[in-house]
């Protein structure tokens, strides 16, 4: 036997191995719905590299075909409402090695990952890996960047992350002008104000669009006037441990010189303390109910 019949004899085998532990794979997945520890035969296969060089120039096609796998076993689990989820982070893993290109095992995959159970694996820290997998692979898909907001805001409640995702995906050419109004957005919501204003600026100076303009307009005026109660706050705070008493009104704090005098919001409207010493837009101010329906529904930080 020559070196060439050597040659191809040992690697039908190493493929007709390579072929037999995928099947032992796929046969536990349609048969074995206990999710019990993978064999180290089985762990073996989980290697991308080793599924990479089995596949060969059909590489894509197996990506397609383990892209199936892993929404047929995602199905399967829902159906058995089985909250157990182990293989999925390694079909996905495998799946997008084999087709780097894949989207949408990226996009549906980070989804199935991040949502909490009995929806999903809850793994946002792997759907998020997923994602900058994808982003590596694919550096001109804005869309990811707004996948990875997504889990950062809705998954992980890291509102800064959220909001620089957004804010990275948004500098795209041709990207939707939403994309920087979330960033803002979201930026206000985790109190990152002075982010958001900035943002909020760069809308304003920047779009088009009339109704964009405007709607950049109002928030900046809302920011700003959140960015000078947290102002106030601190001052009567400041002047709370001078003194020993709260604050009654923003003229005990220019009397104690914290403040040179009277601050007003952006539409001339005094700012004023209510009851508890908390700073408040004025009643008759304009943004006084915009500033309340914002305060009420943002969310609570961790």
């Amino acid at each position: 036997m020559n070196r060439r019949t050597l040659f191809g004899v040992l690697f039908g085998a190493f493929v007709a191995a390579g072929l037999f532990c995928v099947w032992k794979l796929q046969e536990r997945i349609d048969g074995e719905r206990s999710a019990e520890q993978l064999t180290k035969d089985e762990l073996s296969l989980r290697s991308p590299a080793v599924m990479k060089k089995l596949s060969l120039e059909y590489a894509p096609l197996m990506g397609a075909i383990y892209w199936t796998r892993a929404v047929q076993y995602y199905g399967e689990k829902h159906r058995l409402h089985d909250q157990n989820l182990e293989l999925l982070w390694p079909l996905l893993e495998i799946t997008t090695t084999l087709d780097p290109h894949l989207l949408v095992a990226y996009r549906f995959g980070a989804i199935f990952l991040s949502d909490a159970p009995p929806r999903g694996a809850g793994e946002p820290d792997q759907a998020v890996t997923l994602l900058e997998r994808g982003l590596k692979a694919n550096p001109d898909y804005w869309r990811f960047y707004q996948d990875l907001g997504n889990v950062y805001y809705f998954d992980k409640k890291d509102y800064l992350k959220a909001s620089q995702a957004f804010e990275e995906g948004s500098k795209f050419p041709g990207t939707p002008p939403w994309m920087k109004i979330m960033a803002a957005k979201i930026a206000a919501e985790g109190e990152s104000l002075e982010t958001s204003y900035a943002l909020w600026t760069d809308i304003y100076q920047t779009t088009t669009d009339k109704d964009v303009r405007k709607n950049a307009e109002e928030h900046l005026r809302l920011v700003k006037a959140e960015m000078d109660l947290r102002e106030i706050e601190r001052l009567a705070a400041e002047y709370e441990k001078k003194t020993h008493r709260r604050a009654a009104s923003i003229g005990d704090l220019v009397e104690e010189r914290l403040l040179a005098g009277q601050p007003r919001d952006p539409d001339g409207f005094p700012y004023i303390l209510d009851e508890s010493g908390h700073a408040e837009i004025h009643p008759k101010s304009p943004l006084r109910e915009d500033w309340a329906r914002e305060k009420r529904f943002r969310p609570k930080l961790p």
